[in-house]
């Protein structure tokens, strides 16, 4: 039995949050730190500093086994279809390997000097490890869960299984991980997964413009308020060739 009707409508799902999403400010984990799991967190962030994985091939931040997770993951949330190619031919695995391995994922002009101690969920981040690491980290626990509960690395489940395992990850029901895999889902790997979509292609995703070409959206430049009036509720001619950042270069 094909898996493609379920892929086609998690896919849905995962876009439609994706988009209503989209202005949400990504990377601020609410973890509850004690004593005891701050240790293990700076345990996590030690490892995750000394790593000396070669990146693969075509990436920059991301190992071979980390690569193949990813790409996995997006091909999972974004299965092709007659809208879109599926997520790593839409350049979503070479977005997110771009953001961790810049600014972003080095945790630029981020107060990184403690104490690492339980926060408020309004304070946002309280770990001692860059996005990168976070990232990275929670990859590994995450790999651990799914060969624990299949028996295989998430790269080598199938697409049922994967989606499925995604889904409790967005759920919080994949208990026991350190970092807390939850969090780490909804707050980085998602955010992330929507960047991708819908970011400028010039910065790796939205290979094509696919995304923008899906929802109607024109592009830059972003001067369309008389547009909005003229065109509400009707198709806009524009958005069947919108204008990226390397049109204007």
């Amino acid at each position: 039995m094909s898996d493609k009707p379920d892929q086609t409508q998690a896919r849905r799902g995962f876009l439609k949050k994706a988009v209503a999403g989209g202005s949400v400010i990504p990377f601020a984990p609410t973890w509850a730190l004690g004593a005891t799991a701050t240790v293990g967190i700076a345990a996590v962030a030690s490892e995750a500093g000394a790593s000396t994985a070669v990146p693969m091939v075509g990436y920059v931040s991301l190992s071979q086994d980390e690569a193949a997770f990813v790409e996995t993951l997006v091909t999972v949330m974004c299965p092709a279809d007659e809208f879109t190619p599926n997520g790593v031919d839409c350049g979503l695995a070479t977005y997110i390997d771009r953001q961790l391995a810049g600014d972003f994922g080095r945790g630029a002009k981020r107060y990184a000097r403690g104490p690492w101690i339980q926060g408020r969920p309004q304070q946002g981040y309280q770990l001692p490890l860059t996005p990168e690491q976070y990232f990275k980290a929670g990859l590994a626990a995450a790999n651990e869960a799914c060969v624990a509960k299949h028996g295989k690395p998430f790269d080598q489940v199938t697409p049922a299984q994967a989606s499925a395992f995604l889904d409790d990850l967005g759920a919080s029901k994949v208990a026991g991980a350190t970092p807390p895999l939850g969090p780490w889902f909804n707050e980085l790997v998602y955010p992330l997964f929507a960047q991708a979509c819908f970011a400028d292609p010039i910065y790796g995703g939205n290979v094509g413009k696919v995304f923008w070409k899906m929802v109607g959206y024109p592009g830059l430049p972003a001067t369309h308020t008389v547009d909005m009036v003229q065109f509400r509720g009707k198709p806009y001619p524009g958005s069947k060739d919108p204008k990226s950042i390397a049109d204007f270069s």
